[in-house]
């Protein structure tokens, strides 16, 4: 074939598709793609809203955390496990909460309590030292919202989200989160 023909080709190739079919969808203004990230609970996807009351009865909401690298933990005072992972996500909070991240600015927790007791919720927040300002609850228990949403059958368990909300790893514990937290470093 000759070059002419190659350029006569490429012509009706380029107006066939139009520039949006060339340039797709992610080329376009990274923000307005980013807005296109769908809801749920999977890496990837942008993590569900939640807006629950702290137990001074103030509503705190995920997304006032934006800007933020953030870990949604589901927990309980009552639930073993949890307790003992405490210690080791209060020495991680202290050790990145004033870092910058790739895709966020400083590292906080989300704890979404699964108690059903205010007293044994408060009291265990303040016996691990749990120093971070956003825990919530709606004090339901298994049928708690946020659980449900999330679709949590076993805690504890969480998800890592960036500072757009976006989920990048769930079930981190030990170091396995402060691992993940080194490489999401600046």
């Amino acid at each position: 074939m000759k070059a002419a023909h190659y350029i006569i080709l490429a012509t009706i190739f380029l107006l066939s598709c139009g520039a949006k079919g060339i340039k797709g969808k992610h080329s376009e203004d990274p923000a307005k793609a980013h807005d296109e990230v769908e809801t749920g609970i999977h890496i990837g996807q942008r993590a569900p809203e939640l807006v629950f009351e702290s137990p001074a009865g103030e509503k705190i909401s995920l997304s006032s955390l934006r800007g933020q690298m953030v870990l949604i933990d589901f927990w309980a005072a009552w639930c073993g496990p949890c307790r003992r992972e405490n210690p080791n996500l209060v020495n991680t909070y202290h050790q990145y909460m004033d870092k910058e991240f790739v895709n966020g600015s400083g590292f906080t927790v989300y704890s979404v309590s699964l108690d059903r007791s205010k007293e044994s919720w408060v009291a265990a927040i303040e016996k691990d030292s749990l120093e971070w300002k956003s825990h919530v609850s709606d004090l339901k228990g298994w049928q708690s919202a946020p659980a449900v949403e999330y679709e949590v059958t076993s805690i504890p368990v969480n998800f890592l989200i960036d500072g757009n909300g976006i989920i990048l790893a769930v079930g981190l514990r030990g170091h396995y989160l402060d691992d993940k937290l080194k490489e999401l470093l600046k």
